[in-house]
């Protein structure tokens, strides 16, 4: 695989946002505009289930073998090969990640995993994801309209018909919203051909999930 972009870019302050769906859509964007990759090799994958509980290992924002309660996450995968390629920027692992590494250290196994934890995936096309989604940033508010985090300095993302859609990304009821929907099994066996890479990881450190 080509790496789409270098550690190097990033640790010059290229990434404002601290929500990751606003990163991946800069990052989508960079490839378009740079062209270093086809756009079709590109997926989005927003992560989450239906109580907004979905816990990822080998966050920079984890506790040791602790891992992060999100209420979703986004990353992007490269799949042009078999070895397909995850960008975290959330992430101890390296930048890029190898699919395979990412689900057997990040993802792991989800059979001890308690049933109101296991994670959906979202896969959307980046070139969808990039005509579609929009975010007006009301979900990094307060309820006093105060801002829970300082927003980037950049212009919210919008479409000429939307100004916020961002649920029908996170939701993962299959009628709603962009792209396919699929079950922790279901997306390593489609991008990696099995799901031996998440189940062989040690679950002991999930069993209290």
């Amino acid at each position: 695989c080509r790496v789409l972009i270098t550690p190097n870019l990033c640790s010059r302050g290229w990434w404002e946002s601290k929500r990751s769906e606003e990163n991946v859509w800069k990052l989508c964007d960079y490839v378009r505009k740079q062209r270093t990759a086809p756009l079709e090799h590109l997926f989005v994958i927003f992560i989450s289930n239906e109580t907004r509980t979905v816990p990822l290992w080998k966050q920079k924002s984890g506790h040791g073998e602790l891992p992060v309660i999100w209420d979703y996450h986004v990353i992007l995968l490269q799949a042009d090969q078999s070895d397909s390629l995850v960008y975290d920027l959330d992430s101890t692992l390296s930048f890029p990640c190898s699919l395979k590494l990412y689900a057997a250290q990040a993802l792991r196994s989800e059979s001890d995993i308690r049933p109101e934890y296991h994670r959906k995936f979202r896969v959307v096309p980046a070139d969808s994801f990039l005509l579609n989604f929009a975010s007006d940033r009301s979900h990094m508010r307060n309820s006093d309209g105060s801002w829970k985090m300082p927003p980037p300095t950049y212009a919210p993302i919008c479409t000429a018909e939307c100004q916020m859609n961002l649920d029908g990304f996170i939701n993962m009821d299959p009628a709603i919203g962009w792209g396919v929907v699929f079950s922790l099994n279901h997306f390593l066996q489609r991008y990696i051909g099995s799901t031996s890479s998440a189940s062989s990881s040690s679950s002991s450190a999930a069993r209290s999930w």
